[in-house]
């Protein structure tokens, strides 16, 4: 799937790998400074469950819009914590500075900061970063790479298989709604595994090959826009329920390739 039909130079393709680089760098360096810190304390954001925000949340995102403010004043902004920012560009970068503060509260390492550059359709360049563990998962303008403690490796999903040996993965067990967790429940009795928990770590495994599915609800843009671009570059596909785009979130369906994905979307349809 191709999402972008802005035409990107070589030159400002470098120029935007580069900036993306530097925002998850310093989103590193913000939220592990506060990550298992004595007394972390969060705010709710909503009334009817716990949806947390934290200090580390903020600082992060803040520092990003910094480096952007600097280097690519040209372009929009779309962040979790600090809403939009209009731009002259064409180009919007899509910042949740933690995915996974719920994780980062619980101490757990599988929280990670999400970074996309995007047109009007869809992302062209993404970052799943792991700060803790020190993972980069990059994705779009020709590049498909992990770079972490072990080096750097190219990315590439799993080749096709059954669901019956496929590994699928979600956060909240409950899925979403009551309707669109009978949905998930379909595909997980077909499948081998499931595992629950890990956030956006769950659609850097898809890249590196790793498990087969991610199957999620209730999502936004700044949740899905790193991890499309990531998936896509290493050869996978992420959809809503229905098989469209979803580059503004809502029900998700990632997957390591087309014919996986056409048996998961025929079962939440069925």
């Amino acid at each position: 799937m191709v999402w972008s039909k802005t035409r990107i130079s070589a030159e400002l393709a470098a120029e935007l790998i580069d900036v993306a680089d530097a925002l998850a760098d310093a989103a590193r360096a913000a939220t592990l400074l506060h990550f298992r810190a004595d007394g972390l304390s969060a705010d709710n954001k909503e009334a009817d469950r716990f949806d947390p925000v934290t200090v580390a949340d903020r600082s992060s995102e803040q520092a990003m819009r910094a480096i952007l403010a600097r280097r690519r004043p040209q372009d929009g902004i779309l962040g979790e914590e600090f809403g939009t920012s209009a731009g002259t560009s064409g180009l919007t970068w899509v910042l949740d500075p933690i995915d996974g503060t719920r994780s980062y509260l619980s101490g757990t390492p599988t929280w990670g900061v999400l970074i996309a550059v995007s047109d009007a359709q869809g992302p062209i360049y993404g970052l799943i970063d792991q700060p803790y563990i020190s993972e980069r998962f990059c994705g779009g303008l020709g590049r498909a790479e992990l770079i972490g403690p072990l080096g750097r490796r190219i990315l590439v999903t799993r080749p096709p298989r059954p669901l019956s040996e496929a590994i699928l993965f979600t956060t909240f067990p409950e899925v979403g709604t009551p309707e669109e967790g009978a949905a998930f429940n379909r595909v997980k009795a077909k499948a081998r595994l499931t595992r629950y928990g890990t956030d956006c770590y769950a659609y850097a495994l898809i890249a590196a090959g790793q498990i087969d599915l991610v199957i999620e609800a209730g999502l936004l843009a700044y949740d899905v826009q790193g991890p499309i671009a990531v998936i896509e570059a290493a050869g996978g596909i992420v959809t809503d329920w229905q098989g469209n785009p979803c580059p503004n979130g809502g029900r998700v369906l990632a997957a390591a390739n087309r014919e996986i994905h056409a048996e998961a979307l025929a079962l939440l349809n069925a």
